[in-house]
């Protein structure tokens, strides 16, 4: 059975797949409004979880220790009131080799882009193997929220970028967007996060 998590539990979790990223973002990961996930950040401040800062002329949040280790808790509360360690545990195993071939698509066409390197691939090839991938996501997202329904969401911001990088290559590693590299690494971090693991 599918349980919604808390709106204050999403976007303190945000905080920690993204790292560091703006309000406004934020609620977009923690499908929240901007004006919930001010409010809920400014209460994960006055605890001491998050802190704003300033980076290159962009403001956000990120988490201090004790907000990590927060989310660590109450991720594995989630974990083991739902049920659902055995299904996130699954299908982490099973990303584990996807998450291999993807970073090195990934990769091989960031180096083809930067002229680094003897060996070349295409614009094809990469988004021949990212199809792969894509398509073995919708079934990773369909087993995460069987039981989370936070972690709804990557496969379709995953298939977009997917699809604008037929046209636009910046879609396939651009770190200004949504991109495939950018959304695959949220969801590796997502993953990580959510069973106190490292990368």
């Amino acid at each position: 059975m599918t349980t919604p998590t808390p709106v204050e539990v999403r976007v303190l979790h945000a905080v920690r797949v993204l790292g560091y990223a703006d309000t406004e973002r934020l609620a977009r990961r923690a499908a929240a409004s901007p004006d919930a996930a001010l409010q809920h950040l400014g209460e994960a401040r006055r605890r001491g979880w998050v802190v704003p800062s300033s980076f290159a002329g962009d403001e956000g949040w990120s988490l201090t220790e004790s907000g990590k280790a927060h989310d660590e808790d109450v991720m594995a509360t989630e974990l083991d009131e739902t049920g659902a360690r055995g299904v996130v545990e699954s299908v982490y195993r099973d990303f584990l080799p996807l998450n291999e071939v993807v970073a090195g698509a990934l990769t091989a066409w960031q180096l083809t882009e930067m002229g680094i390197g003897a060996q070349r691939t295409t614009l094809a090839d990469t988004i021949a193997t990212l199809e792969t991938a894509a398509t073995a996501l919708a079934e990773i997202e369909r087993l995460l929220t069987s039981h989370l329904m936070r972690f709804s969401g990557y496969h379709d911001s995953f298939r977009t970028a997917l699809t604008r990088a037929r046209t636009a290559p910046a879609w396939i590693v651009g770190t200004d967007r949504d991109s495939c590299h950018r959304v695959w690494f949220e969801l590796h971090e997502d993953l990580i996060a959510t069973l106190g693991l490292t990368r």
